[in-house]
């Protein structure tokens, strides 16, 4: 796809996500909304080597979703992708439904991992690279999806170190950095910067780029996989809720769904590009 089609494939996806939400009445929408640009490059930006005919073809790229409550985007994404039919979006959260409020492998055997806890991705993501590293298996990348909230965690820094001193090359962390976590704005609940020197100082490439922007996080995500001395770190600086005007850099959104007339709101707004261009219901 070319960059036109990628960012209209994400308007597709968002439009999806503020459904799915409104039909569930809980889930996560500021995270969701602001990582659909980089799920979008990833899965549609010929980054992320997969098969949904084949969900557990050996030499597909292995996907972790550490913050995983930003869960929608990824269903969504994959919806989209043809891992499984798009009206199934609209069980989310249901009683028996495979699209849990978090992750679950067992339900839904398409991902690789299941989650919830936050600050435990990153060090599943390096076994598997470790793994891969001491299996000589190059054609198999790991990418780890963050967020900035979660480096609040112990855990990850731990990780972070691990991944540095076994230069674990084959491993790209993407950091949602959105600047907001449940309680507040992340450098008021508990200041995260340096991010980029902390992490070089592990021993990552790091790079920034502006998480709305599908050339700058392809070219970043490409990038990653030419460094073969070191584990990369792509920070993506994201708006939580982009598209929607009245949940963009609310940390009141990171855990609330929108209401039937909250979403015919967005929904209006997604489908004008933001008043750009006249509605397709129109």
């Amino acid at each position: 796809m070319d960059t036109k089609e990628l960012e209209k494939q994400a308007n597709n996806i968002r439009k999806d996500l503020v459904e799915m939400l409104t039909e569930a009445k809980s889930g996560h929408s500021a995270g969701s909304l602001g990582m659909v640009d980089v799920f979008t490059a990833l899965y549609f930006g010929d980054i992320v080597k997969y098969d949904p005919k084949k969900p557990g073809w050996k030499e597909r790229d292995r996907v972790v979703l550490s913050n995983a409550h930003i869960c929608p985007a990824w269903y969504a994404t994959m919806a989209n992708a043809g891992y499984f039919p798009v009206k199934e979006l609209k069980t989310l959260r249901k009683l028996g439904s495979r699209l849990q409020g978090h992750p679950d492998r067992l339900k839904l055997p398409y991902i690789e991992t299941s989650g919830g806890s936050l600050g435990q991705g990153l060090s599943i993501a390096c076994g598997m690279a470790y793994s891969f590293f001491k299996l000589d298996c190059k054609k198999n990348w790991v990418w780890c999806l963050t967020s900035d909230g979660e480096h609040d965690e112990g855990q990850m820094w731990e990780a972070a170190m691990f991944a540095g001193k076994n230069k674990l090359f084959n491993l790209t962390q993407i950091m949602d950095r959105n600047n907001i976590q449940i309680d507040g704005y992340t450098e008021d609940v508990m200041p995260l910067e340096p991010l980029k020197d902390k992490y070089e100082a592990f021993g990552w490439h790091v790079m920034d780029v502006d998480g709305h922007n599908m050339e700058e996080i392809i070219d970043a995500c490409n990038k990653s996989k030419a460094i073969f001395e070191k584990p990369s770190l792509i920070i993506a600086h994201t708006i939580p809720g982009k598209g929607v005007d009245f949940i963009e850099w609310k940390y009141s959104w990171h855990g609330k769904a929108p209401c039937a007339e909250e979403c015919k709101k967005a929904l209006d707004e997604l489908r004008t590009l933001g008043g750009k261009i006249k509605s397709e219901s129109e």
